[in-house]
């Protein structure tokens, strides 16, 4: 049986992007994915696979058409965090840090200046009789981010925790 080289296929998908960087690029995204499933803990939640590894370069294509001279490392660090970071627990989520600091040395993420979508929540959050907590807020705009890049979604987590209020903001 033949196994995908998702390198290979990241390699030509980034290119189509217009990525100037796409080999060391998606050797990198593939290793985060290769390390992620390695080192963080076993989830029903967590895919590591292909599929992931096609969102994160959908959503890196999109960043670059939108951002053109921004650079390239940055659009994948973004990218690598806004599909996986809403889904990782917080343990987990210190780990996938240290690996993407590990393969994106010295990169800093840039603050996203969401704007209007910020100043709604918040006031969606007043008209609620909500605490204005940034994390929530947060978890919001993570909500969004994934409507955006995925068809679906499910909202998990303890009674209590915010999933309906989170839905509803």
């Amino acid at each position: 049986m033949m196994v995908p080289n998702y390198s290979l296929i990241a390699e030509i998908s980034l290119f189509s992007f217009g990525f100037s960087g796409a080999k060391q690029l998606a050797n990198k995204i593939t290793t985060t994915f290769k390390l992620s499933s390695e080192q963080l803990s076993s989830q029903d939640h967590y895919d590591f696979g292909m599929r992931a590894v096609k969102t994160v370069i959908a959503v890196a294509g999109n960043l670059k058409r939108e951002k053109p001279n921004m650079d390239e490392r940055q659009i994948v660090l973004r990218a690598l965090r806004d599909v996986n970071v809403p889904k990782f627990l917080k343990d987990d989520l210190t780990l996938f840090n240290g690996i993407t600091s590990d393969l994106f040395p010295r990169m800093v993420e840039e603050a996203v200046d969401y704007g209007v979508l910020e100043q709604s929540i918040r006031a969606s959050c007043i008209l609620l009789g909500m605490e204005d907590v940034n994390d929530y807020v947060k978890k919001v705009i993570q909500l969004y981010e994934t409507t955006v890049v995925r068809h679906g979604l499910m909202l998990v987590g303890p009674t209590g925790s915010g999933k309906t209020k989170v839905g509803h903001t």
